[in-house]
C-alpha cells in the first residue's frame, strides 16, 4: 500500500520534553489518561506549550471501533470509583484554566458512562473552582437521563462531535447514527440555558464539500455555538483512508460558511481537533464585543 504523502501545510510541533513529561507525571502516574496521546492528536506540542491536556475517563479501551479513530477497542477496563477526584487534583497541579473531560464510549455502562462524567465535573468544580469545564461526551444510545444526569452537573460547555457526514456513517462510525447525535445536541438546549453546545467534524475522509455544508446547516439548526472542522488524518493503515488533503483556503470557506450560517465561534484548519484551543473560544464567547 502507498503510503500517504502530507502536503506541506500539515506540520506538527513536537512537545517539549519538560512539558509533556510534567502532563505524563500527573496522569498515566495515577492511572488516568489523556487523549492527547490515546488518539495521536497532532497538536500535543501546541497544549503541553501552554498547559493544558484533554483527560480520558472510563479507561482507555473503546466498546466501539470507529474506523477513524486511534483509541483501541477492547474489553472495557472497570470503573475507577477515585477517578473523578484524581482527576481534578491533576487539574488543579497543572493549574488549568480550562479543563476537557472526554472518555471511550462505554455502551457496557448503563449509563454510558454519564455518572463518571458527573462526579468529575462535580469533583473539578470542588478541587478547581477557577477552572471552566468542557465534556465531550459520546452518545449514551440516546438516554435522555443520562444527558439529563451531564447537564445537572453543569459543565461549561458540552461538546458532542457528529465526525462526518450521514453517508459515511455506516463506514465510520458503526454504531452511531447521524440523527441521533443531532437531537442530542438540540436536547442540550431544552435541558439547560447556560450550557454552550459544540460538535467538530472532519473533512477529507470521503464527503463532498455539500455534503460538509449541510452538516453545518443541520448544526446551526440545533442551535450550536461552537464548531471545529479539521483534516482527518488516517492512525494505521488498518484505518479508513484519508481521501484527499483539503487545502487551507477551503477550510477558510467552511469558516465563513459557518459563521454565515449562525454559528457563533468555528475554528476550522488542517490540524484543528475538538479540544483546540478550548479555553480561547470560551474566553471570547464571553467576552462583551
Amino acid at each position: 500500500m502507498k503510503k500517504e504523502r502530507l502536503p506541506s501545510w500539515l506540520r506538527i510541533r513536537l512537545p517539549e520534553a519538560a512539558e509533556s513529561g510534567l502532563i505524563e507525571r500527573l496522569t498515566y502516574e495515577k492511572g488516568l489518561a489523556t487523549v492527547c496521546r490515546e488518539a495521536r492528536c497532532p497538536n500535543q506540542g501546541d497544549c503541553a506549550h501552554d498547559g493544558t491536556a484533554t483527560f480520558l475517563i472510563l479507561g482507555s479501551r473503546c466498546t466501539r471501533n470507529c474506523r477513524f479513530c486511534a483509541v483501541l477497542p477492547g474489553e472495557p477496563e472497570p470503573v475507577m470509583s477515585e477517578e473523578p477526584d484524581l482527576v481534578a487534583q491533576s487539574i488543579a497541579t497543572l493549574g488549568l484554566r480550562h479543563a476537557v473531560i472526554t472518555s471511550v464510549t462505554r455502551d457496557d455502562l448503563v449509563d454510558g458512562g454519564a455518572s463518571q462524567f458527573a462526579r468529575t465535573i462535580l469533583a473539578i468544580r470542588r478541587t478547581a473552582p477557577g477552572t471552566t469545564v468542557e465534556v465531550l461526551i459520546p452518545d449514551f444510545q440516546g438516554c435522555d437521563k443520562a444527558l439529563r444526569e451531564v447537564v445537572d452537573a453543569g459543565p461549561d460547555v458540552l461538546n458532542h462531535n457528529l465526525e462526518t457526514v450521514p453517508r459515511l456513517y455506516p463506514v465510520l462510525r458503526v454504531g452511531a447514527s447521524y440523527a441521533r447525535s443531532l437531537d442530542l445536541l438540540r436536547r442540550v438546549l431544552d435541558l439547560s440555558e447556560t450550557i454552550i453546545t459544540k460538535s467538530g467534524i472532519m473533512v477529507g475522509a470521503g464527503e463532498s464539500f455539500h455534503e460538509t455544508t449541510q452538516v453545518i446547516k443541520d448544526l446551526a439548526g440545533v442551535g450550536c455555538v461552537v464548531l471545529t472542522i479539521g483534516q482527518y488524518l488516517r492512525p494505521t493503515r488498518l484505518h479508513h483512508p484519508v481521501d484527499r488533503f483539503v487545502p487551507p483556503a477551503e477550510f477558510e470557506d467552511l469558516r465563513a460558511i459557518a459563521l454565515d450560517m449562525g454559528i457563533k465561534k468555528v475554528m476550522a484548519g488542517p490540524l484543528v481537533r475538538s479540544s483546540y484551543r478550548a479555553a480561547e473560544l470560551l474566553q471570547e464567547l464571553r467576552t462583551p464585543a
